[in-house]
């Protein structure tokens, strides 16, 4: 049975020289295709001599290393569940995660063992590790006295594989729940969809506790033999160094924005590159095009979320299976990807046609089982007849790109009319000396909810805000218009390069309320 188990599909791929180059990081160091095999077994078999119940959660909040994705990968292989917690959350955030997952393992960074052992312990957690990115701490030190050699644990392909938090801009975090087959299925199809080739090398540069990073980078390279240059941080300089010696790259729009502003980016410096795909967050069609005239290449833009890995990509090539059109076009997510249903659902239960702007919602073997502990709350988040809502806003255009116009969340109804944040934020950006935008809705006496717009400038650049409310007056039905513009300095975002909107809608919550 055990060919359920991710990791099992994981290392039936590796290549047949288990001695050459799996991973180089940018320090230099190099791991085999068998360091990899070893390791994972050896802490595999620390976790298997815990005597831990069937399925249990191993939580992780530990700083970017190779060891703590063969943590991750051991997980797999000793058929336990892991779940990785953003570096960035503090004890309040922990102490929910911790209390609401209840894991029967913690591994945390060594500076934090004195607060996050305290929180587990008293959650009745019983093991506490720490790992520190530089092949320190107590679970290598525990993992080191184990055998190199392990049968992965047999699964079933609706067990569960890793629970992600989401980033839960409203209300508490909910843990989707991911099993074997939502994740196997997904890196088969994109391997396939995304023409990877014997010979790829991957830069990744994210990081590991977040769906891109974690599945989509890591398992496209390891279920077809590809070695990794590994980026402990993002640096745009030697990122483009690295570029010479690789094929695929994946990032989030952010960082394509940081190398656009190096010097060191051109034509050259991509020669052997293949493939730069961007998810996570909106690209901007000003980074796409301005990627395209720099370097020659045109972006792949591609669609998932936490509950559901990829769900639509661009297309890699033509290919007549797939695509009615061959095209990458910027400012769409491309087609719904082999396997997965999509539709764009209205307010009244119907599906809408053409172009028209709505609910999106999605079936197929990606979809997760489940948000954990919260059967009210997944069986609100299904249709009838098994559609997962996304809560993303958007339409199918006539040449079947799936275009994402926003969070349904996001949605701004002003005196009784729908406006949708990226339709203003697209005309916005457009205009000369925006850098980028985002529009939120807040209180008001009168309308009930109207739009505020914030803007960062170019460097250099001056924008008026009355200049851009003017502007967007001569384009836009008047409803539309935000009734307030402020010029920042920055947007607050989250580590994946997502504009926290909550947080814009919190700090100007009170403008128009005497």
């Amino acid at each position: 049975m055990s060919s359920n188990n991710l990791f099992s599909a994981l290392r039936a791929a590796f290549p047949a020289d288990l001695t050459s180059v799996a991973v180089e990081t940018d320090e230099g160091l190099r791991y085999s295709w068998q360091d990899l095999d070893r390791a994972t077994a050896m802490m595999a078999n620390l976790l298997q001599s815990l005597d831990l119940p069937a399925g249990s959660r191993v939580a992780v909040q530990v700083e970017k290393s190779v060891e703590a994705m063969m943590l991750y990968l051991a997980t797999l292989r000793a058929g336990h569940v892991f779940l990785p917690l953003n570096t960035a959350y503090q004890s309040a955030e922990i102490e929910y995660f911790i209390g609401n997952a209840e894991p029967a393992v913690v591994v945390c960074s060594p500076t934090n063992f004195g607060w996050v052992s305290k929180i587990a312990f008293k959650a009745g957690t019983q093991h506490v590790f720490t790992l520190g990115d530089d092949r320190t701490g107590s679970l290598l030190d525990r993992a080191t006295h184990h055998s190199d050699q392990h049968t992965p644990a047999p699964c079933q392909a609706d067990d569960l594989a890793a629970i992600l938090y989401t980033s839960g801009t409203t209300g508490r975090s909910k843990g989707a729940m991911l099993t074997h087959e939502n994740l196997l299925s997904n890196a088969v199809t994109l391997k396939d969809y995304w023409g990877w080739k014997k010979g790829d090398v991957l830069i990744h540069a994210l990081p590991i506790f977040h769906v891109h990073g974690l599945f989509v980078a890591i398992h496209g390279a390891l279920i077809n033999g590809s070695k990794m240059i590994w980026m402990a941080k993002f640096d745009p300089k030697r990122v483009i160094a690295r570029m010479q010696e690789a094929t695929v790259f994946m990032g989030v729009p952010t960082l394509y924005v940081r190398m656009l502003a190096e010097p060191t980016l051109d034509k050259s410096a991509v020669k052997t590159m293949r493939l730069f795909i961007a998810g996570s967050a909106p690209l901007l069609i000003e980074t796409f095009t301005e990627w395209q005239q720099r370097t020659g290449h045109t972006i792949l833009e591609r669609y998932g979320m936490s509950e559901t890995a990829m769900l639509t990509s661009n297309p890699y090539a033509a290919d007549k299976r797939y695509a009615k059109q061959s095209e990458r076009r910027g400012g769409t997510v491309g087609f719904p990807l082999p396997g997965v249903s999509l539709r764009v659902w209205g307010d009244d239960a119907q599906a809408l046609p053409v172009g028209e702007i709505g609910g999106i919602q999605v079936q197929g073997p990606n979809v997760f089982k489940g948000y954990w502990r919260m059967p009210e709350k997944t069986a609100e988040e299904f249709t009838a007849d098994g559609f997962f809502k996304t809560g993303d806003v958007g339409k199918v255009d006539e040449r079947g790109y799936v275009v994402i116009v926003g969070r349904s969340k996001d949605l701004i109804i002003s005196g009784g009319y729908n406006v949708y944040p990226a339709e203003i934020e697209g005309y916005i950006n457009e205009m000369p000396g925006v850098a980028e935008s985002a529009v939120v809705g807040v209180a008001h006496p009168d309308f009930g909810e109207v739009g505020v717009a914030v803007v960062i400038a170019k460097p250099g650049a001056t924008v008026q805000p009355e200049a851009i409310l003017a502007e967007l007056k001569a384009k836009l039905a008047n409803f539309k218009i935000p009734k307030r513009c402020f010029v920042v300095a920055e947007l607050p975002r989250n580590t994946m390069g997502k504009v926290q909107k909550n947080l814009l809608r919190e700090q100007h919550k009170n403008l128009f309320l005497a």
